[in-house]
């Protein structure tokens, strides 16, 4: 109703929706009940929490967060504040647009044949790559072993 007084007038609305017109004045008059206060409150403290975290945690988690400030507040409503809020939580991660896929790797023989034994130093080497996340993408580390020594040749 507050939103079309300027289009149509209060006594107009009201006979549409079979209420008195006293009722609607009443409403702007009266203050918050006490819990939307307790809910505004809350959702402003969800917020801080939520834009803390990067925006990536969820309800479960913003719940644990409010209980280690003090808080004394139900899962429930912790979810419903978060949905009326528009917070949710980062599933998964975005791929980057582009062309996934191309050309099949070449496939090389595999000339150690599991002997991991080895007589001389530097005759063998082998290598593995790990993939870390980062807030900028993925950052990927590459490093080289000597199977004589297992020392770590190169990075």
């Amino acid at each position: 109703m507050a939103e079309h007084r300027g289009q149509f007038s209060v006594r107009a609305i009201c006979r549409c929706l079979r209420i008195q017109p006293s009722g609607f004045y009443a409403w702007l008059k009266a203050p918050l009940s006490k819990r939307a206060q307790e809910d505004q409150r809350q959702t402003e403290m969800l917020k801080e929490a939520w834009l803390a975290s990067g925006k990536v945690y969820g309800h479960r988690k913003l719940h644990d967060d409010l209980l280690e400030q003090g808080e004394s507040i139900c899962l429930n409503r912790v979810a419903r504040l978060t949905k009326l809020a528009g917070i949710t939580a980062q599933i998964g991660y975005n791929r980057r647009p582009g062309k996934y896929g191309g050309k099949p790797s070449m496939v090389v023989d595999n000339t150690l044949d599991r002997q991991f034994e080895v007589a001389t130093p530097d005759s063998v080497w082998v290598t593995d790559i790990t993939y870390i996340r980062t807030q900028e993408g993925f950052a990927y580390l590459a490093v080289v072993i000597d199977l004589f020594s297992r020392r770590v040749v190169g990075w």
